[in-house]
C-alpha cells in the first residue's frame, strides 16, 4: 500500500481505522475501538472505526478527522498537506505537533524535498 500523508503530517496508511476499512477488519475495528475509548474517554463502536484517510474530499472517516480544523483548512487551501502550504507552520499545526512529533518529522520531510 503506498504511503499517504495526512495534511497534518500523520501517515494515513498507518492508521488502524485506515486499515480496518481497507482490509474490512472487523477485529481490528472491535480492538481500536476499545483502546481509543479508553485513552479518550468517549464510547467509540466499532462500526465508526473506518476510514478512507482524511486527504479523500468524501467518504468515511473518522468523526474527528470530518470535523479537524486543519484538514478543514487545508481542504480550503486546495493543498496536498499542510507542508505545501505559504502559512506553514501554522499555529494550529505547531499546537498539534506538539503530541504528534512524527507527524511534524513527515511534514518536514516533505519540506525538505520540495527545495
Amino acid at each position: 500500500m503506498e504511503k499517504i500523508i495526512a495534511f497534518c503530517g500523520i501517515e494515513c496508511t498507518n492508521c488502524p481505522a485506515f486499515i480496518a476499512y481497507k482490509t474490512d477488519n472487523d477485529e481490528l475495528r472491535k480492538k481500536t475501538a476499545e483502546d481509543w475509548s479508553k485513552a479518550f474517554g468517549v464510547d467509540i463502536p466499532p462500526e465508526a472505526v473506518n476510514c478512507v484517510g482524511c486527504l479523500a474530499p468524501s467518504g468515511v472517516q473518522i468523526n474527528y478527522c470530518q470535523e479537524c480544523g486543519i484538514r478543514k483548512c487545508a481542504l480550503e487551501k486546495k493543498v496536498d498537506n499542510c507542508a505545501y502550504c505559504d502559512s506553514y507552520i501554522c499555529e494550529r499545526l505547531e499546537k498539534f505537533h506538539e503530541r504528534a512529533t512524527d507527524a511534524k518529522k513527515n511534514l518536514e520531510e516533505i519540506r525538505q524535498d520540495l527545495k
